[in-house]
């Protein structure tokens, strides 16, 4: 009987190790599962993040580079846009017939020659035109002592149906394309009175010495000294006349230049009319 009881004690008690044991083998499976599972999950997660911030940063870094390009690229063009501008500008003003509204013009001549008239966009500028009066500067004096002087200056149109060639036809589109300014030759009338012809000079070395001598002189009259031989003024005492202009450019046929006299009331002393007719 006691034998028995021993046996059935011993027997309770090794199952319920055995049972206490599964359980505890159990849980430690289960953990054991668990962060065997959980662990790959949190490494992947990981890895994402970090892939992610990394193409974030590669974007970043792309874009940039991008946008420095860009602003390289318009620097570049804005520099490049300035220099032609620049130089443009430059060849504008070594141009001789880039005029404004307001020129410096001048009349000389030698006491016993014809009148030279010069209109120059500043002092230091060589003419953008330089014509030879037939009057002689003389006459001239004596007009404008007497009271306004007008002076107009005429030259012909291209006749238009004038077909005669195709050489002729080219001379023709060639000759209507000329500015006002480069007309060679002018019919002069002075206050209404012909007065001959004016012919359309280049600025040589004798012309440009008058114009440097008077360079400094904004506005006035007066008489240059005679120069050496075979200089401008070799004929004698040298007259001038100088003053700012009002330059009034009707169309492409006509132009008118007004002498700005701050002493006159009124109209101005001297006028000079450019027409093609």
């Amino acid at each position: 009987m006691a034998k028995s009881l021993q046996d059935s004690s011993s027997k309770r008690h090794f199952h319920w190790t055995n049972k206490v044991g599964n359980e505890d083998d159990h849980d430690h499976d289960n953990h054991e599962d668990g962060v065997g599972v959980g662990l790959p999950t949190l490494k992947s997660s990981l890895s994402k993040a970090v892939s992610d911030e990394e193409e974030k940063r590669k974007e970043a870094q792309g874009t940039h580079k991008v946008q420095l390009q860009r602003r390289r690229l318009q620097a570049a063009a804005i520099s490049r846009l300035r220099s032609v501008l620049t130089a443009f500008g430059k060849n504008r003003s070594g141009l001789p017939l880039g005029l404004g509204p307001r020129v410096i013009g001048t009349l000389f001549g030698s006491k016993k020659g014809h009148v030279h008239f010069a209109l120059q966009r500043d002092p230091n500028s060589h003419p953008a035109f330089l014509i030879e009066l037939a009057t002689p500067i003389s006459g001239l004096v004596k007009e404008m002592a007497s009271g306004l002087v007008r002076i107009a200056l005429e030259c012909d149109k291209e006749k238009e149906g004038e077909k005669k060639t195709e050489d002729s036809s080219k001379s023709k589109s060639k000759s209507s394309a000329v500015r006002l300014l480069e007309e060679p030759v002018w019919r002069t009338y002075c206050n209404g009175k012909k007065s001959g012809f004016a012919c359309r000079r280049e600025c040589g070395p004798k012309e440009w010495k008058v114009l440097k001598a008077v360079e400094p002189i904004s506005m006035g009259a007066g008489v240059l000294p005679p120069g050496n031989e075979g200089e401008a003024g070799c004929d004698g005492e040298l007259m001038y006349m100088r003053a700012k202009f009002e330059r009034v450019v009707g169309s492409r046929d006509s132009e008118a230049f007004y002498m700005m006299n701050p002493d006159s009331n009124g109209a101005p002393e001297l006028s000079i009319y450019l027409l093609r007719v």
